[in-house]
């Protein structure tokens, strides 16, 4: 027997609850197991990138800068200190879920309240990445070792980069008034899009992360697995998320 369109409406609103709630204990559980896994006192580093020892050939299993909460600085304990990242994909999966219907944990504000705390989780997630970035030109520079030689620093870079164009753009959507000549339902349809492209280019770099040398060596069978699925679980839901608020217009409707 055929569903009804009322009982469609709820089971589709609650798979919709169910991967947004998954989505939240993913990004969280995924940031803190390759934060354990990094551990303080060994060879890491923060934000995405990697830190090679120094002496280190490049093709060993050096540790990756991103999602640590600790760094090495060119294996100097001076140089020691707390990573500002909690974790940049963590900080960009949050500020999206923000806006989510169903599983938003801000669900009571207002929706210009949602804006200014995914504006600041943006921002967060900004100086996270452009920290990170500044610490692994220098360690680099360091070393005398070449840049942007992976494809997974490269993807690294053009998502810091486009993160600064989104929070840019996001700037236009706080104050309006700056784009009197643009409607604002098409400025939130193009910064909404955009920043699906800038999402999915943080997970392609953190996917690319984990085919290292370093995270393949320590991470082996079914759980390097399960590791690869979390950002590509957290991209589905906020490609539907994102979808479903502004680029498809037939919704189900109870």
């Amino acid at each position: 027997m055929a569903l009804s369109v009322e009982t469609e409406s709820h089971i589709y609103r609650a798979l919709r609850t169910a991967s947004g709630a998954a989505a939240h204990l993913v990004a969280l559980g995924f940031t803190i197991f390759v934060a354990v896994l990094a551990r303080p006192g060994s060879r890491i580093g923060i934000a995405g990138f990697f830190l090679p020892q120094p002496h280190e050939d490049s093709s060993s299993h050096s540790r990756p800068v991103f999602l640590a909460p600790c760094a090495y600085v060119s294996g100097s304990p001076s140089l020691e200190f707390p990573s500002p990242s909690p974790q940049f994909s963590f900080l960009m999966t949050e500020a999206l879920l923000v806006f989510s219907p169903e599983s938003s944990l801000l669900r009571s504000l207002s929706r210009k309240g949602r804006a200014r705390c995914h504006w600041v989780l943006q921002l967060l997630a900004l100086l996270c990445a452009l920290l990170g970035l500044g610490l692994v030109i220098l360690h680099k520079e360091q070393l005398g070792k070449a840049h942007l030689a992976t494809r997974h620093g490269q993807a690294g870079l053009l998502a810091v980069l486009w993160a600064g164009l989104q929070c840019s753009g996001g700037v236009g959507l706080l104050y309006p008034k700056l784009l009197p000549r643009w409607p604002l339902a098409k400025l939130k349809l193009y910064h909404a899009t955009s920043g699906l492209v800038g999402y999915l280019l943080g997970s392609t770099s953190l996917l690319l992360g984990m085919c290292s040398l370093w995270f393949t060596a320590t991470v082996t069978g079914g759980a390097w697995y399960l590791a690869v699925l979390c950002p590509v679980l957290t991209s589905l839901v906020i490609m539907n998320q994102v979808s479903n608020a502004y680029l498809y217009r037939k919704r189900i409707q109870p």
